[in-house]
C-alpha cells in the first residue's frame, strides 16, 4: 500500500502545496499514522507568552531594535482574528498615509493572525520575522528572504514547519470519519 493510498483522497496540503513531492509525501505519511502532533512537539516544544496586543508590541519591538533599528517606526502592532478568514494571510504589514497640512505621514502596522496566541515560540518569531521584513523589502524576493535569514538564520525550515503546523491545525478542525 503506498503512502497516497494511506491518507484520505480529499486530503489537500494546501499550506505545503509549493514544496517537493518528497516532502508532501513525508508528511502525508506522519499524518496517515497520526504522528504529526508528535513530530511538532518535539521539533518546536517552547511555548511563549505573548498573550496580548501590548506584550506583542513589546516583542516585535524587541526584534525591530536589535536588527532594524534605522527601519520606520512601526506605529501599531496587534493581534488580528480575522486574518487567516479574510485575508488568507498570517500577517500583514500595511502602511497607512494621510496628510497633515501640507506633508504626507506614513505610518506602518503589523497584525498577526490571533492563532499565534497559542502557537509554539518559533513559529510568532518567523512570522514576527517575515513582517518585519517587510519594512524594508516590500516583495518577496531575493533580499527580502536574506533579510529573514539574517534576523532568523533558521527562518526557512520555520516556515516549513508552520506550514506542517498549520496543516496539523486543519486536521484538528476536520470531522473525523472511522
Amino acid at each position: 500500500m503506498s503512502v497516497t493510498e494511506l491518507v484520505a483522497p480529499s486530503m489537500n496540503l494546501k499550506y505545503l502545496s509549493a514544496y517537493p513531492e518528497p516532502l508532501q509525501a513525508q508528511v502525508q505519511h506522519m499524518i496517515a499514522e497520526q504522528r504529526l502532533g508528535d513530530y511538532l512537539q518535539k521539533r518546536h516544544p517552547e511555548a511563549h507568552a505573548v498573550r496580548t496586543d501590548y506584550a506583542l508590541r513589546e516583542y516585535v519591538g524587541a526584534f525591530k531594535a536589535q536588527f532594524m533599528r534605522q527601519s520606520a517606526p512601526v506605529a501599531k502592532v496587534c493581534y488580528d482574528g480575522t486574518l487567516q478568514v479574510v485575508k488568507h494571510a498570517l500577517g500583514t504589514h500595511t502602511t497607512v498615509q494621510r496628510v497633515q497640512g501640507s506633508k504626507l505621514k506614513t505610518k506602518h502596522e503589523i497584525r498577526i493572525a490571533s492563532v499565534f496566541k497559542s502557537a509554539p515560540a518559533d513559529y510568532l518569531k518567523m512570522i514576527v520575522v517575515h513582517e518585519l521584513a517587510h519594512l524594508k523589502e516590500p516583495n518577496h524576493d531575493k533580499a527580502f528572504y536574506q533579510l529573514c535569514c539574517h534576523m532568523a538564520p533558521d527562518y526557512h525550515q520555520l516556515e516549513f514547519d508552520l506550514r506542517v503546523y498549520l496543516t496539523w491545525l486543519e486536521l484538528q478542525k476536520a470531522p473525523h470519519s472511522t
